[in-house]
C-alpha cells in the first residue's frame, strides 16, 4: 500500500472511529455500516487512497471530504452534535481549540498568538 499523506490519515481515522461508534452509513440507503471491509473501503475511498479510482477522482474526493470535515457534516459530528468543529472557529471556542485548528491549518507563529490573535487569523 502506497504512504498516505497526514490528511489522509486523518480522515481513514475519522471514517473509522464514526463505524466503531455505530455512525457509518451507506452513501445511498443510509444504512448503517456493519462490515468492517465496507467500513475500510469507505475510508480509503473519502481519503483519496482507493486503488480502484484515478488519481483525479482519489484527489476530489480528499477534497471533498476535508470540506465536509470543516463544515462540521460528517457522521461523527452530527452524531456529537456539530459542536466540535463549528466551536472551534467560533466565539465560545478555548484557546486550545483554536490552537488545534491553526496547527490543522499550519499558521506560522500559532504558538505564540493570543486567544483573540488565534480567532481573528482563523476567521480570515
Amino acid at each position: 500500500m502506497a504512504r498516505q499523506s497526514r490528511a489522509q490519515q486523518e480522515t481513514v481515522e475519522r471514517v473509522m472511529h464514526e463505524f466503531k461508534h455505530g455512525e457509518l452509513k451507506t452513501g445511498g440507503g443510509g444504512r448503517k455500516v456493519r462490515n468492517p471491509k465496507q467500513a475500510i473501503a469507505i475510508a480509503l475511498r473519502e481519503a483519496g487512497a482507493s486503488k480502484y479510482e484515478s488519481r483525479q477522482e482519489n484527489e476530489r474526493n480528499l477534497r471533498r471530504s476535508k470540506r465536509r470535515e470543516r463544515a462540521a457534516a460528517t457522521g461523527r459530528d452530527r452524531a456529537e452534535g456539530g459542536k466540535a468543529r463549528r466551536g472551534a472557529v467560533g466565539g465560545e471556542a478555548t484557546r486550545a481549540e483554536l490552537y488545534e485548528e491553526a496547527r490543522r491549518r499550519e499558521i506560522p507563529g500559532r504558538s505564540k498568538m493570543t486567544k483573540a490573535q488565534l480567532r481573528r487569523v482563523l476567521k480570515k
